[in-house]
């Protein structure tokens, strides 16, 4: 038995070792940043992020392609699955207000390899994103000239017929790319004020197509004549749905600035909440302006809006329309451009990517190394690869750092607090709940009860003294009862203690917990996975499917209710997402559905990507690791304490090797007392 433990120790070892939470800071406000943004700055980032190609082109995409004038439900529903993640990132963001969004949330509560993935999934976002804007910039621009530059491209330049590119090579979205990259490097206060000039005329073209277009609304294009309100079905609303995700990713570029937040506390999720209402808003009144001007199935894919007022004769709209949408697309390039080299610089600090992108000028407070070089990336992108291409394989993603952020927060909220200092690295160790959280330890104490009576307890046992009177028995028994009432994150709660105690009250804090999530992932995979598929590639008889989907099911709701029981922290001090569990369980199971409802090559594109992550994080991150360099020297050396027979406390110093290794003792020193 002990050979075969002693076999499994370097597997134990190793899997530790991918799963190991990032260490804390003690001052959670401490950066090398630049702390300059206000709500308003915020808020507007989040607006620029997610108002933008989305509204103008994205829109006309999925009405003619997928959803028909249903699209509006697709952006609602859209909507309240974004602001499921939305409540998530907000929690983070004021509780961890450091720079790196999902990826530094991931990896103070989840482990080290899942927040690498998460990270190098959030950088192909940003980057395919930003070269999906730059595209669909060049081509309304190039829609108010007729479609000249890309005429002019095609016949005297060069034209592709390659599978998965574009047919031509967009020179004008990559020169728009570099030009933001270079003007984004000259600082947060620069790239702000850019932001607020582009979002100003872009709120101002929306409220104008708003009322011009209702004037010119005809509700006969709902009607069955042009195929009615839901052409495609259930089907290709929940598919319209997965696309419009794309619409919404803008607004984590509000955690990833919280590191250059004045009080990110407050400010992370009064931004968060302002600009998803308002970009929501904006993204079903549009939809429905545009689908009551035209039949959705005459649209333009490239420009629908602009060539909804062109058809309708009203051809200077369209103009303004279209100088509009430029603006707005350029907030979503500079937000994309913003968030992108923090992720990279987070990653890059924590050592988990190359160094060289972690260096932050002196003068402008921003990584400019990253902000060059993967603005030229985003650039390439957006040069070879069309708008179709890059949307396809954006919403996956994110859905997937929506899923993780979210089963992070159910995480933290019951994680065990940790209020221990450590002497390994040299320094003190500080976990997210802690640092984020104002709870005492594990062994709580009523204020209330004097510090007398406290001690008496302890001393007697538990048993009471002789009081004056029976009242004040009465109450020392309440408050006692009290203090054993409340119970340490993660532990049942004393409620269900006579119901379940038997079954989960000896398991230990936490535990219960992390099971349930991982049994929740899985529960909530397994069912939507009958549900999409279960009917078509499939083909399940209908008592098959029903029961598979009671099961998983049920299933899904036992592991909720499971986590639901247990004790969580409180912390009144910054923002809370309300119905822990189920508001993050109800994301899970939301983005896991529309995630298995993207296409098949979407996946195999997806999976090359992870492919080739694991293989940076295995060749470089984790060898670089600051958490692992920090583990190795606090394991250099270790302490052993002799007691002398004289009394005395002497202390010894040994290296410590690895198991099956020998090592050669220091001599103890006997001069060295305590």
């Amino acid at each position: 038995m002990s050979m075969c433990i002693r076999g499994c120790s370097p597997a134990v070892r190793f899997c530790q070792k991918l799963n190991r939470l990032k260490t804390l800071d003690d001052d959670m406000m401490a950066t090398s940043l630049k702390r300059c943004l206000s709500t308003v700055d915020l808020a507007l980032l989040g607006v620029g992020g997610m108002v933008g190609s989305g509204l103008y082109v994205l829109t006309g995409t999925v009405a003619k392609d997928t959803a028909g004038p249903a699209v509006v439900l697709s952006f609602l529903i859209a909507g309240v699955a974004s602001l499921m993640a939305a409540l998530c990132y907000a929690e983070f963001g004021a509780r961890v207000p450091k720079t790196g969004s999902a990826y530094m949330f991931t990896y103070v509560s989840v482990g080290e390899i899942w927040a690498f993935l998460i990270g190098w999934n959030v950088i192909l976002e940003y980057m395919i994103g930003g070269a999906a804007v730059a595209r669909a910039w060049s081509g309304y621009l190039d829609s108010i000239f007729n479609h000249r530059i890309q005429n002019f491209t095609e016949t005297h330049v060069i034209h592709w017929n390659v599978p998965f590119i574009a047919h031509y090579p967009d020179f004008l979205a990559a020169g728009i790319l570099l030009v933001a990259s270079f003007f984004i490097s000259f600082g947060v206060r620069v790239s702000s004020w850019l932001n607020h000039i582009f979002s100003a005329v872009s709120l101002a073209v929306i409220a104008f197509i708003l009322v011009f277009g209702f004037m010119l609304a005809d509700p006969a294009n709902w009607s069955a004549r042009e195929g009615g309100f839901a052409p495609f079905g259930f089907s290709g609303v929940m598919a319209g749905t997965a696309t419009c995700f794309y619409a919404f990713v803008g607004f984590d570029v509000i955690a990833a600035s919280s590191e250059e937040a004045r009080n990110p506390q407050k400010a992370i999720p009064a931004a968060t909440a302002i600009s998803l209402g308002l970009a929501a808003a904006a993204y079903v009144l549009v939809s429905t302006v545009l689908t009551l001007m035209v039949p959705w199935h005459t649209l333009d894919p490239n420009s629908a809006l602009s060539d909804a007022f062109f058809r309708r004769g009203y051809s200077w709209a369209g103009f303004i329309v279209a100088v509009g949408s430029i603006c707005a697309m350029n907030t979503v390039l500079l937000s994309n451009l913003f968030s992108l080299p923090r992720i990279i610089y987070a990653m890059a600090e924590d050592g988990l990517f190359f160094s060289i992108f972690s260096r932050v000028n002196p003068i402008t407070k921003v990584p400019v190394i990253a902000i060059l070089v993967f603005g030229s990336f985003m650039a390439l992108l957006a040069l070879i690869f069309d708008l179709e291409a890059l949307v396809q394989f954006l919403s996956i993603g994110t859905l997937l750092a929506y899923t993780f952020v979210a089963a992070s927060i159910i995480v933290l909220r019951y994680q065990p607090e940790k209020t221990s200092q450590s002497s390994e690295g040299g320094g003190t160790k500080t976990d997210a709940s802690s640092s984020g959280s104002p709870n005492p330890p594990a062994q709580q104490t009523d204020p209330s009860v004097p510090a007398d009576e406290t001690r008496t307890l302890a001393q007697d046992g538990g048993e009471l003294k002789e009081y004056e009177s029976f009242s004040d028995k009465l109450q020392l028994v309440e408050r006692q009862k009290a203090v054993r009432e409340r119970r340490p994150p993660g532990t049942l709660m004393a409620r269900w203690e006579p119901y379940l105690g038997r079954l989960l009250g000896d398991c230990e804090p936490g535990g219960v917990v992390a099971f349930s999530v991982l049994a929740l992932m899985v529960s909530a995979v397994s069912l939507c996975a009958v549900l999409v598929f279960g009917n078509n590639q499939l083909q399940l008889p209908v008592w098959s499917f029903s029961l598979l989907v009671v099961i998983f099911s049920l299933a899904f709701l036992i592991s909720l209710i499971l986590i639901w029981v247990h004790e969580q922290q409180v912390n009144t001090k910054t923002f809370q997402v309300p119905w822990v569990p189920f508001v993050p369980g109800a994301s899970i199971l939301l983005n896991v559905f529309l995630m298995l409802k993207l296409s098949p090559l979407t996946w195999i594109r997806f999976t090359v990507w992870v492919a080739a992550g694991l293989l940076v994080y295995f060749g470089y991150g984790i060898w670089h690791s600051k958490e692992g360099l920090r583990e190795q020297q606090g394991q250099d050396v270790a302490a052993r304490y002799v007691v002398l027979p004289s009394g005395s406390l002497v202390e010894t110093l040994q290296s410590v090797q690895p198991e099956g290794q020998t090592h050669t003792p220091v001599p103890e020193n006997p001069n060295v007392n305590r």
